[in-house]
């Protein structure tokens, strides 16, 4: 288990900041490997604590809050993990904007980690490409100490804006999330299927896993897997489940490996 280092002080963020003002809690969606069929990871999403969706809560998140929001997030996703036993990765979306300093800011994740008893190398943190950067090597500095630390880092909603390669360019993550509109009926579309095969490209000579997020159709699922791609999430396996981990369905094509 991992702990925070004895010599980091909390900055003013932390010392001075209110009370967050609003109550909310987490969903659980299923990252599968499809090879054997097991789960690599649950992706913890936040919801309102009467099972509203993400949209209820991110819409009272501001430059006031967005700290506290995202240390509360941690936390809480932390929390529920070892509450529900995951045995394998907690994804945590997180806000660069709300890092103010890599090796500090992690400090509440490491404690509620060793609150809870859950085990660090179990934690695996995303940040969407479409999250507006105010400084990519700021971004590129927290990449790099999470991936110091242990933690398993990934770009979500790859291909979503316009910055996907250039991040890449930037820093490798061990992950990158296909973006769901890039997905959706990839097997009727020639010119998604280039983009993807380009990306599947670079990500095989950068070493980068690569999950397909939003998927929800078996002809989606046999089109991905022709290409070798083998970690999936979306709702043809599994929906959230509220506070809980959802039963998977296996599409019939989807049989592992012998």
């Amino acid at each position: 288990m991992q702990t925070a280092p004895p010599d980091i002080k909390p900055c003013h963020a932390c010392r001075d900041a209110a009370p967050l003002g609003f109550d909310f809690t987490m969903a659980f969606q299923p990252i599968v490997d499809i090879r054997d069929r097991s789960v690599f990871a649950y992706e913890a999403l936040v919801r309102g604590r009467d099972g509203s969706g993400a949209a209820s809560i991110l819409g009272q998140v501001n430059e006031h809050n967005r700290y506290v929001f995202d240390q509360s997030c941690r936390v809480k996703a932390v929390e529920l993990a070892a509450k529900l036993a995951i045995p394998c990765f907690v994804s945590i979306n997180f806000l660069p904007n709300a890092v103010y300093q890599a090796a500090t800011c992690i400090r509440t994740t490491l404690a509620a980690a060793q609150r809870f008893n859950f085990p660090t190398n179990r934690l695996l943190f995303e940040i969407t490409e479409s999250e507006q950067m105010v400084d990519k090597t700021h971004l590129k500095s927290i990449m790099a100490e999470y991936k110091r630390q242990g933690f398993q880092t990934a770009i979500d909603d790859f291909g979503a804006g316009y910055s996907g390669l250039n991040l890449l360019a930037e820093f490798q993550p061990d992950i990158i999330k296909l973006d769901m509109a890039l997905v959706r009926n990839i097997h009727l579309d020639l010119v998604r299927q280039a983009i993807v095969k380009g990306i599947i490209g670079v990500c095989q000579a950068l070493q980068i896993e690569i999950i397909a997020e939003g998927v929800e159709s078996e002809d989606e699922l046999a089109w991905l897997q022709a290409q070798a791609i083998h970690l999936y999430q979306g709702y043809l396996f599994a929906k959230p489940g509220f506070e809980q981990l959802p039963a998977i369905h296996w599409p019939t094509g989807s049989t592992p490996a012998a």
